[in-house]
């Protein structure tokens, strides 16, 4: 039951979960270098840049591969009718 609404809400429209681990990432990171920063601890400042840093590329990889790449997909099949 619950994997079944998960891909359900996965291949829905209505909204675009599946670009969310990206942005959670980077925040991650963010906070962890803020904290790192406060604590003077110059090994959690490189870490949280490190996983910010990745996790603004995955937002950006994710929103292209698993929103637009569709959507251009169904463009290109309408134009082909």
């Amino acid at each position: 039951m619950t994997a079944g609404l998960l891909a359900r809400i996965n291949r829905a429209e209505e909204g675009h979960a599946a670009g969310l681990p990206g942005p959670v990432t980077a925040g991650t990171g963010a906070i962890l270098l803020g904290i790192g920063a406060a604590n003077g601890t110059g090994a959690l400042c490189v870490i949280g840049g490190v996983v910010a840093a990745v996790g603004m590329i995955a937002a950006s990889v994710l929103q292209h591969t698993q929103i637009e790449y569709p959507i251009y997909r169904r463009l290109d099949d309408l134009e082909k009718k």
